[in-house]
């Protein structure tokens, strides 16, 4: 990334196999973990709320494997091998006075783990071991375009209505769009992912922070990100996967222009803002083609069953919390997302008809929810709900602490932070990849001498 110095030496002379270089046999299992990274929706993974990804388990193997390099890690990110603790103490409380779903609970937890595992194998890999980015870049440039490659399949066996595919991806993916008959709304490519609007976490939430990365490192891969960004975004759009990855690259697009204009300069600030006019054409343009975004804009937010539903299902969860105000700080507890839906129900339907908002929907899904099955679709309201605000504004102050104690706020950073911030709205894979890149690229620069 332009904005951080070059600090990580060459590798010293590892072992050099035909695609990657290797410090020793575990580095494999790094490597499949990259491999796995666009592979988050099948039946093969363990499932997660909405998600059934593979990655995470293998990063924690990955750390398991080098322990005795955790140490050095733990001395370098202390603070956030803490944090998951201060999440369980948060989390008692609502364990001894409303509940204690050992599933669930367990579930929430290993995906902070999971979190935490993926920045470990990080600094493992690339500051301790100091493996060349170029093998981990080339190994996820294959991953995503064959994923994208998955997805073109999928849109065929949609057109042309090839039995034999839909048949196979309809076995294959945890929770299926390929079907016509989809109660997600089917008919559309969904690549590798648990749903068609996880592109964009992909996208913009790795790739992307790889592609300013790697731009001071390697501007050949660079370029290659760039290409596949572009190629993945537009296809997918075209493709018709949904109406998330035609915002999310909208949003994206202008952290791009905010990130590469210096806008102290005139002839740049003039180009930026023509760029930024260029963005909000293609806005309109979206909403006046795309027929959910047309509703939207037409009909507010029930417009859009999908749309609708990720409103109010965060809506009883924080209902359940305004309504019992101590935990709204403190949080329901690991797993009890539900009991907090169900507290809340009530509350939620009389401010959905009192909206004049349809509610017979929203009431049907909060009253069949249980704490193995519930799910948000908002990263914030899930972790509001299991562990409280005070957790959450912990969250932003350990990252800001973290972050001015490392790179400083130069603008690529800023701009980094605010697109991550942006896109954990609608997801809530707290395991996702997009938080750890971020602490792990933003840390202050140390040598495995200075540990």
């Amino acid at each position: 990334m332009s904005d951080f110095p070059r600090t990580f030496p060459a590798p010293p002379s590892p072992v050099r196999t035909h695609v990657v270089t290797l410090a020793d046999r575990s580095d494999l299992v790094l490597y499949l973990a990259l491999l796995m990274l666009p592979v988050d929706g099948t039946t093969l993974g363990l499932y997660a709320p909405f998600w059934t990804p593979i990655s995470p388990w293998l990063f924690l193997l990955y750390a398991a494997l080098n322990w005795r390099d955790v140490p050095s890690v733990y001395r370098r990110f202390r603070m956030w091998f803490v944090f998951p603790a201060v999440l369980v103490a948060y989390s008692t409380l609502g364990w001894s006075s409303v509940a204690l779903h050992p599933v669930p609970a367990l579930t929430s937890l290993c995906a902070v783990i999971g979190a935490l595992a993926c920045l470990v194998a990080l600094d493992i890999a690339l500051r301790i071991k100091r493996l060349p980015w170029s093998d981990m870049i080339r190994v996820l440039l294959f991953a995503y375009w064959f994923a994208f490659g998955v997805g073109v399949v999928q849109w065929l066996g949609v057109r042309l209505d090839l039995g034999s595919v839909r048949s196979y991806f309809s076995h294959l993916m945890y929770r299926s769009y390929i079907s016509a008959s989809s109660p997600w709304g089917g008919g559309r490519p969904q690549f590798l992912f648990a749903e068609p609007s996880y592109i964009g976490m992909h996208l913009f939430g790795v790739l992307l922070p790889l592609m300013w990365l790697m731009r001071s490192r390697d501007s050949i891969y660079a370029r290659r990100l760039r290409d596949l960004i572009v190629a993945f975004a537009a296809g997918s759009v075209l493709m018709g996967a949904g109406v998330r990855i035609i915002l999310d690259s909208l949003i994206a697009l202008i952290v791009v222009i905010a990130e590469r204009t210096r806008w102290h300069a005139a002839d740049s600030r003039r180009n930026g803002v023509l760029a930024l006019c260029g963005t909000a054409v293609l806005g309109v343009l979206s909403i006046v083609l795309n027929s959910r975004l047309n509703s939207i804009a037409a009909n507010g937010m029930d417009g859009d069953g999908s749309f609708f539903a990720r409103i109010w299902q965060s809506l009883g969860p924080i209902c359940g919390m305004l309504t019992h105000p101590i935990y709204l700080l403190t949080g329901y507890g690991a797993g009890n997302i539900a009991d907090a839906t169900h507290d809340g129900a009530a509350v939620a339907v009389h401010v959905l008809r009192a909206l004049h908002l349809p509610a017979d929907s929203a009431a049907g899904w909060y009253a069949q929810m249980t704490p193995d099955t519930i799910w948000t679709m908002s990263a914030y309201t899930s972790f509001v709900t299991e562990y409280g605000v005070l957790a959450l504004v912990l969250l932003f102050v350990l990252l800001a602490r973290h972050i001015t104690a490392g790179c400083g706020w130069p603008k690529t950073v800023v701009c980094w932070f605010a697109l991550t911030v942006y896109l954990y709205i609608q997801f809530e894979g707290y395991a996702f990849y997009a938080l750890p890149l971020f602490i792990w690229v933003t840390a202050p620069r140390r040598t495995v001498a200075d540990e």
